[in-house]
C-alpha cells in the first residue's frame, strides 16, 4: 500500500478517485455480462455446426461407398480458393464474422463421370463451409475470451482492491484531519483560558 499524505489535498484526490472508480466499476461490470453472453452464443453456435456435420455424416453414410469408386472424387476436384470475413464489434472487441467460402470444381467429363460425382461435391462443399464457419466463430470465441479475462481482472481490481483501499485512505484522512482539528480546539481553549489567568 502506498504511503499517503494526510492532507486536506490528499483527501480531495483520493475523493475524485473513489468517484471514478465506482462511475467505471458499472461499465465493466457491463461490459463482462455482454461478453460472459456473446462467448454463451459462441458456444452454441459451435455446438449447431457441431450438430450439422453429424447429420451431414448420416446421410454420406447411405452412400459413402462410391466415393471408393475408380477415383473420380479426388482431392483436386474441389478446391477452396478463398474464405470470406467480414468485421465485428463485440464490446469493444474486434472479431471476425464468417460470410462464406468460394470454391473451384475442377472440369470433369459428365458424360465419363458417374451421377453421385455432382451431389458428392455438393455434399463436400456444405462439410468444408461448416469447418471453416467453426474455424472462424473459435477465434471469437479466443478473442471474446481474452478480453473477458482482461475484464474480469478490472473489475475484481475495481473491487476488491482500489475502492476499499480508497476507502480506508479517506477514512485515515478523515480521522487524522479530525484528531488535528480537535487538538487544535484544545490548544486554542488552553492558551484562552491561560491568557485569562494572565489578565486577572
Amino acid at each position: 500500500m502506498a504511503k499517503i499524505r494526510l492532507t486536506k489535498n490528499e483527501l480531495k484526490k483520493q475523493k475524485d478517485s473513489l468517484k471514478m472508480y465506482k462511475r467505471y466499476l458499472p461499465t465493466l461490470m457491463l461490459k463482462k455480462q455482454q461478453l460472459q453472453g456473446e462467448i454463451r452464443l459462441t458456444e452454441i453456435r459451435l455446438k449447431e455446426i457441431q450438430a450439422a456435420k453429424e447429420n451431414l455424416d448420416e446421410s454420406f453414410k447411405t452412400w459413402i461407398g462410391v466415393f471408393g469408386e475408380t477415383g473420380f472424387f479426388t482431392k483436386k476436384i474441389l478446391k477452396i480458393t478463398s474464405l470470406r470475413t467480414g468485421h465485428g464489434n463485440i464490446a469493444g472487441v474486434s472479431i471476425p464474422i464468417f460470410e462464406g467460402a468460394d470454391f473451384e470444381i475442377a472440369p470433369y467429363d459428365l458424360l465419363l463421370t458417374p451421377v453421385w460425382l455432382d451431389k458428392a461435391i455438393e455434399a463436400m462443399k456444405k462439410v468444408l463451409l461448416l469447418d471453416l464457419e467453426a474455424k472462424v466463430v473459435e477465434e471469437q470465441k479466443k478473442r471474446l475470451d481474452k478480453e473477458l479475462r482482461t475484464t474480469t481482472q478490472r473489475v475484481n481490481l475495481f473491487e476488491k482492491v482500489k475502492i476499499p483501499e480508497t476507502n480506508g485512505n479517506i477514512k485515515r484522512i478523515q480521522v487524522y484531519l479530525g484528531d488535528q482539528q480537535t487538538s487544535a480546539v484544545v490548544r486554542g481553549k488552553i492558551a484562552k483560558s491561560g491568557l485569562e489567568r494572565a489578565a486577572k
